[in-house]
């Protein structure tokens, strides 16, 4: 089956296009845009349920930077030529090896006939809150990469479909800080769901982005009587995190060794383990931590997108751990806001991100 696309004559009125995208997958057919090998990125074929957007920034998923980073032995410009041979090979930016993506920041180039109920206007700075790995995307040229931010100046466009979630730039930080917020914003809104007053919350990779908000929400959400434990492999962050006074323990621990984790969270825990535990760590081999430094039916909440979820299903079957396990939905109802609220309302923090990422 020939699955190439063909634009509508001059003059006529555009197509709708699937609201899920599906119209913009080349390959294979019958494919979603996400798990699609390859995706059609050409803005000259207009549908009504699209917005175009022209490209600044690419915020990539933490996990899918290191991976590029390490296969690149820290050379920046073969980062650079990763990301142009993916967006040029698949028609967006999905790493193939951890199957992640990131989001943009960009400004609104045209919205299409049965989009602008969505309230969005060309001229609009925007953040996506969908994932890179099913955004179609064409990038001119890449200007500069952050390491620490894992962020990445371009020039390109890309589409955006009817059911894709994006927010506006706020007006009161810098955007490459909410740039950062964003790309994280579904962490907090979950732990706010599943923790509780008076819980042990436990939270792996506390010192970086998304584990910070966590932890902060963490601290929320338990209340005096609850307690929140920091694991963190860097010494310096470790130090951050001291210092923002959101965890009432914080423990210098590689997460990838499961008994050192175990070790650390059950003394804090009155032998018993966390109520609730959160895999915020950017690296694999993390899953069986997080189970064995939980308490028999407590819950896992694993937000990396660098986990095996297979490793961790099976793991906790095979130690004969009976816990809940969900998966980290990066989307939440609302999330964009009550992350960039979260931040607002603690200005330590604030500070702390704005120097890390603004």
């Amino acid at each position: 089956m020939n699955h190439e696309q063909t634009s509508p004559p001059p003059g006529s009125t555009p197509q709708a296009g699937d609201p899920l995208g599906t119209h913009r997958v080349l390959s294979p057919p019958g494919a979603m845009p996400q798990p699609a090998e390859r995706l059609d990125a050409d803005i000259d074929r207009e549908f009504s349920t699209e917005i175009v957007v022209d490209v600044e920034t690419l915020n990539i998923d933490a996990a899918s930077f290191r991976q590029m980073e390490e296969a690149s032995g820290g050379d920046l410009d073969g980062v650079v030529r990763l990301i142009q041979e993916t967006v040029s090979r698949r028609g967006k930016q999905h790493n193939p090896v951890t199957g992640s993506g990131g989001m943009l920041l960009g400004t609104i180039r045209s919205v299409g006939a049965l989009a602008r109920s969505r309230g969005f206007s060309v001229g609009d700075r925007i953040a996506t809150l969908a994932s890179l790995s099913l955004t179609p995307l064409a990038l001119k040229r890449i200007k500069a990469v952050r390491a620490a931010s894992a962020q990445v100046d371009v020039e390109g466009t890309a589409i955006l479909f009817l059911s894709a979630p994006l927010a506006r730039m706020p007006s009161d930080m810098p955007e490459r800080l909410a740039l950062a917020l964003l790309d994280v914003a579904g962490a907090a809104p979950q732990v706010a769901r599943l923790a509780g007053p008076g819980d042990a919350v436990a939270v792996l990779g506390a010192g970086g982005k998304s584990g910070l908000l966590c932890a902060a929400e963490a601290r929320r959400r338990v209340g005096p009587e609850g307690r929140v434990i920091g694991l963190e492999s860097s010494a310096a962050f470790a130090d951050d995190l001291r210092a923002l006074g959101i965890c009432d323990a914080v423990a210098v621990v590689d997460a990838r060794d499961p008994l050192a984790v175990r070790d650390a969270i059950l003394p804090l825990t009155g032998g018993a383990g966390a109520d609730l535990t959160l895999s915020c760590v950017n690296v694999g081999g993390v899953e069986l931590s997080a189970i064995v430094g939980t308490r028999d039916r407590g819950k896992v909440y694993y937000f990396a997108m660098s986990t095996s979820f297979t490793a961790t299903a099976l793991g906790a079957e095979g130690i004969g751990r009976d816990v809940d396990l969900f998966i980290g939905n990066g989307y939440a109802h609302g999330h964009a806001d009550h992350t960039l609220d979260l931040v607002r309302g603690l200005p330590a923090l604030r500070e702390l991100l704005a120097a890390r990422y603004g």
